[in-house]
């Protein structure tokens, strides 16, 4: 339905501006040349991170559950 998708539209437009307005702008940013098509979207920092979030996230909820 056009209503769902409009919702769906709404809010990933709206989590993906927090994560671009969370980062301040510096001058660097603009001097930087774009990232080619071979590098990966997800670096190993970033999956780190993540990896590290979700092993932290899955031991609170297991430790609330038992």
């Amino acid at each position: 339905k056009a209503v769902q998708m409009l919702w769906v539209n709404l809010i990933m437009d709206t989590l993906a501006s927090l994560a671009l307005a969370t980062e301040p702008p510096t001058e660097a940013l603009l001097l930087r040349r774009p990232y080619g098509r071979d590098h990966p979207l997800v670096s190993g920092t970033m999956l780190r991170n993540i990896l590290g979030h979700a092993a932290y996230q899955l031991l609170v909820i297991f430790t609330l559950l038992f």
